[in-house]
């Protein structure tokens, strides 16, 4: 469901003929031995593939363009290894459409200093090399990731690792797919926007089908299909009595099954990697999509509930970023409240369709009564969630751009046994606490569905923003709300005047 082995990293570096043949065979070698040490990383997910050195205006034209119109080229990493005249680099990065991450390294960790001489300054300055080209990307306003250490070192291989999977993430969405499986629940609004602007932004399509759709698909299923599923349900998960064999309720399982198989079928012969559906436009299907949703997000498909069609999109998207990594990523809701004078809390949940990714066991398939959509009793998994850091984020669209809102929260171990609650949840502390927290959120306008995951971090979030070029508000520990105002006021001037000019 989701492959990224065909997928690269460019890695180009700067110089100029200025220094001579033997000069510029050391600088060959010596980018060479760095990509082959990054790509040997365990860090770095994506393969990196050496470029030769550019040292003029026309190769690196050349290089951007290739870059551009290789489908498997999903990002570009550049080292100044020299000096390399910035004037050569405008003409190709004016052009350079992919993601790109500035790696302010140096071949040599540390000075010989009994041995260095001018020679070793010349080929060893990418502290002269680097700035001259910063200053080159930042007078041609180009967002890109910086990262300043020694390639070797742990910590930068980790940066560039992350890098590369937001790099991962804008490839998947310039090419999403999503299916609006009936239209977004009546008169909700922060679930609507603007479908056109985002695929201008984004180049993610975002189109709408019938219930009835996913009935052809499901009236092609076969009793050997169904069979198959119900085992792996009965392997995978500890089934309530009325979901067993001979329960009174063993229909309901079977008929989530088809709900399924028929739902994958859909998605996969229109080629959608997320989708959305709603408790309004349900039509001949028996019960809201429970299991199937939830199961479906659990191989990486996107998911957004009642018509929410920007979440489900980030859920996909961070899913592909997230891929290999420990800890889940799920559609969610902040659902209900745990006021206390000492501490306050969220408990995130959803009517079913939490991504069993972020199960802390085995979780319970179960059947309850579900008091909204007049269907019958829908199939869901139910869990908790573990403890630990993680990150809810939100796209809403503001009418004049889209905003990306973020907020750090620490999960947490509910105080607890919840024997009534028939869903599964997650219950989190956020940060810096609840009323600084959701008193931001709620001026910055996020919506009640996010994308809560425990595998990416902020900085994920705010390289995504950057190459996605559209506002990002983070709420953490050091956030403050007049400060957090004045952000905001400060953006609205800013992109006022960004769109003009786009």
């Amino acid at each position: 469901m989701i492959d990224i082995s065909k997928k690269e990293i460019w890695f180009l570096t700067g110089s100029q003929d200025l220094y001579g043949e033997e000069t510029l065979k050391q600088v060959a070698a010596d980018s060479q031995e760095v990509v082959k040490g990054l790509d040997a990383s365990k860090h770095i997910p994506i393969k990196i593939v050496y470029k030769p050195t550019v040292k003029s205006p026309s190769e690196i034209l050349q290089v951007c363009q290739d870059a551009n119109s290789n489908p498997n080229c999903i990002g570009v990493i550049t080292w100044m290894h020299t000096f390399s005249p910035a004037k050569m680099w405008i003409g190709g990065l004016n052009i350079l459409n992919k993601p790109l991450c500035h790696l302010h390294t140096q071949f040599n960790a540390e000075i010989p200093w009994e041995d260095i001489d001018m020679d070793y300054m010349n080929l060893h300055q990418s502290a002269h090399g680097d700035r001259e080209f910063g200053f080159i990307m930042s007078r041609l306003r180009k967002k890109r990731k910086v990262i300043v250490g020694h390639w070797k070192t742990e910590r930068v291989q980790q940066r560039l690792g992350m890098w590369t999977r937001v790099a991962l993430g804008w490839d998947e969405i310039q090419n999403l797919k999503v299916a609006r499986i009936g239209d977004n629940m009546r008169e909700v609004a922060v679930t609507e926007g603007d479908k056109v602007e985002a695929q201008m932004r984004f180049g993610m399509s975002v189109n709408a089908y019938d219930s009835s759709d996913v009935i052809a698909h499901m009236d092609k299923v076969t009793d050997d299909e169904l069979e198959a599923l119900i085992k792996v349900y009965e392997e995978s998960y500890n089934l309530s009595d009325r979901l067993k064999e001979g329960g009174e309720q063993r229909q309901s399982l079977y008929d989530a099954a088809k709900i399924e198989l028929g739902l994958r079928s859909f998605l996969d012969a229109g080629g959608f990697k997320a989708f959305t559906d709603t408790f309004e436009n349900l039509g001949e299907l028996k019960q809201l999509p429970g299991i199937a949703t939830q199961r479906l997000m659990a191989d990486g498909y996107g998911f957004g509930g009642e018509g929410d069609w920007k979440t489900a999109a980030m859920t996909r998207v961070m899913k592909v970023m997230a891929y290999g990594l420990e800890g889940g990523t799920s559609f969610m809701e902040d659902y209900t409240y745990h006021f206390t004078p000492e501490k306050s809390y969220v408990l995130g949940s959803h009517m079913l369709e939490i991504c069993p990714t972020i199960s802390d066991g085995k979780p319970s398939c179960e059947i309850h009564p579900l008091g909204i959509g007049g269907k019958e009793d829908p199939v869901r998994l139910v869990f908790n969630s573990p403890a630990g850091p993680a990150i809810n984020a939100s796209l809403v669209d503001m009418g004049n751009r889209f905003r990306l809102i973020v907020n750090e929260v620490e999960a947490v171990k509910p105080m607890a046994d919840l024997p009534k609650l028939p869903v599964a949840r997650v219950l989190w502390d956020c940060k810096p606490d609840l009323d600084i927290a959701a008193t931001a959120w709620i001026l910055a306008g996020g919506a009640h569905h996010t994308v809560y995951t425990q595998a990416l971090t902020t900085e994920c979030m705010e390289d995504f923003a950057d190459i996605a070029g559209i506002e990002l508000l983070v709420i953490d520990q050091n956030t403050n709300i007049r400060q957090f105002k004045d952000t905001m006021n400060a953006n609205e001037a800013y992109y006022h005047i960004f769109n003009r000019r786009n």
